[in-house]
C-alpha cells in the first residue's frame, strides 16, 4: 500500500544526488548491495514503497552481504563512541546494572565465537534484560538459524533508520 503524501525526507531523498543518497543509505545499513538496490528503485511514492524495497532488498542479500550488513553494528552493551545512532537504539543497555554490563559483554564474546559476528538484534525499545534473554536463546540456534535471525532484525532496524532518514524535514 502506497502512502499519498510523500514526507519532505522522502522527497528530498529521492531527488538527492546518487552519491549523497547512496552515503545516507550507508548510514542505515552497512551492506552496498542493499543501498545499491533501494538506490535503483528511486523514486519512492510512499514510505511504505521505500520499506517494502528494503524487505525485498534485505531478503535477497548474500551471506557475504549480510556480513557487510553486520560489520557496521557495534556490540550490544557497547554502542560506537560518538555515534549517537549507536547510543539512542541501545539505550536499553545506557542505565543497566554493571553486573548485566558484563554478563552481556561474556554473552556477546561466546555469540561471536561461536558464529563469527556481533550478535545482533533489534535493540530500539528492548531492555537490557530483554536483550540478554535473547542472546541466550539464540546462541543455541544452528548457524542456518541465526542467519535468518539476523536477517529479520536487520530489516526491522532498517526501517528504523530509513523511518528517521526520511521523515526528518531538514
Amino acid at each position: 500500500m502506497t502512502t499519498t503524501s510523500t514526507p519532505p525526507g522522502l522527497a528530498r531523498f529521492n531527488v538527492q544526488e546518487e552519491h549523497a543518497a547512496l552515503a545516507a543509505l550507508h548510514e542505515a545499513c552497512a551492506s552496498t548491495e542493499w543501498a545499491r538496490r533501494l538506490l535503483a528503485a528511486r523514486p519512492y511514492a510512499g514510505t511504505d514503497d521505500l520499506y517494502a524495497a528494503s524487505d525485498a532488498a534485505m531478503a535477497e542479500l548474500s551471506t557475504a552481504d549480510l556480513e557487510e550488513a553486520m560489520a557496521g553494528h557495534a556490540p550490544i552493551g557497547r554502542p560506537k563512541p560518538g555515534d549517537p545512532t549507536s547510543a539512542r537504539e541501545q539505550a536499553g543497555m545506557a542505565g543497566a546494572a554493571e553486573e548485566l554490563k558484563a554478563e552481556m559483554l561474556e554473552l556477546n564474546l561466546a555469540y561471536q565465537d561461536r558464529f563469527g559476528h556481533v550478535f545482533l538484534i533489534c535493540a530500539t525499545g528492548r531492555t537490557g534484560e530483554q536483550m540478554r534473554d535473547a542472546v541466550k536463546e539464540r546462541i543455541g540456534n544452528s548457524p542456518e538459524q541465526e542467519r535468518e535471525i539476523v536477517r529479520t532484525e536487520l530489516g526491522k532496524i532498517n526501517r528504523i533508520r530509513l523511518a528517521r532518514l526520511v521523515e526528518e524535514d531538514a
